[in-house]
């Protein structure tokens, strides 16, 4: 029986384990939350005994060293590459999910804004795995790893640091990624998938503003200043130091603030010597 209820909802999309039968969810519920059909509830408590997220057998998960190179001059190589962006926008359109049904007491935009977040990424995902499939593949067919997710399951506890760590931290790396990737792309000729890329960029501008504007309301809410509250979870967190070249422009629209952006650079500097392979 489907839910009435659009938290109720997007927990039955999360636990969907089917990639395209989740996507098709997504699409379901963002066109009856649009309508009116179906009303977030923030004061609901849910719990769910299925796996979350709902997942395929495939890809396999390993560490993230053992993906494998991707070399742009062979076919295979730039469809590991797509795939290996199609999975990270698999578990995206998952994080946006459990955001919505796991953090009671949010105001009702809240819930509908990662509404839209979750509708976007499932987009992303049929771009990528069309192309997957233009090319002679298919999500799965390769090995991926879970780093996005796993800072997903470290920040169940908490809504403020869900918003500081995930969106503001592991999906603003993607604004810095995409431009490098993109010009790999185009270089190797292939046009489709560039164009792809331009589309997340656009969209995932907008998803890392609701993160930032979130966390900004979180913030004020527990009285807390934005900066030093965010190293504090950085640390409680362990979350990764991102390492530059910053995509400074696309950060900004994406609602960072000048300071924010110099302790971010100052940071990654100091990271870079440390962290190089």
């Amino acid at each position: 029986m489907t839910a009435t209820e659009l938290r109720a909802r997007a927990l039955q999309c999360l636990t969907e384990p089917d990639p395209m039968a989740k996507v098709a969810a997504v699409y379901a519920l963002s066109k009856a939350s649009e309508q009116g059909a179906c009303l977030p509830d923030p004061a609901a408590e849910l719990t769910s005994a299925a796996q979350i997220p709902g997942r395929p057998e495939r890809p396999e998960l390993v560490p993230p060293l053992q993906v494998g190179r991707r070399a742009m001059n062979t076919p295979e190589g730039r469809a590991m590459l797509i795939h290996a962006l199609a999975h990270i926008e698999f578990n995206a359109v998952n994080l946006a999910l459990d955001a919505i049904w796991r953090f009671a007491g949010m105001p009702a935009a809240y819930y509908t804004d990662w509404l839209q977040v979750a509708r976007e990424e499932a987009y992303h995902f049929s771009l990528l795995e069309e192309h997957l499939q233009r090319l002679g593949y298919g999500y799965g067919q390769f090995l991926a790893h879970d780093s996005l997710w796993e800072m997903v399951a470290k920040t169940s506890d908490d809504v403020l640091a869900r918003m500081a760590l995930v969106p503001r931290t592991l999906e603003a790396r993607g604004l810095d990624a995409n431009p490098p990737l993109r010009a790999k792309l185009a270089q190797a000729g292939d046009k489709d998938a560039a164009a792809i890329l331009d589309i997340i960029l656009r969209d995932e501008i907008g998803h890392v503003e609701i993160g930032n504007r979130w966390y900004g309301y979180l913030c004020r809410l527990r009285g807390l200043e934005l900066i030093p509250a965010y190293a504090a979870l950085a640390a409680q967190y362990k979350a990764p130091t991102p390492r530059g070249p910053f995509n400074l422009e696309a950060r900004r629209q994406a609602g960072f603030t000048e300071e924010e952006l110099q302790t971010l650079v100052s940071a990654g500097t100091r990271a870079a010597p440390a962290d190089a392979k």
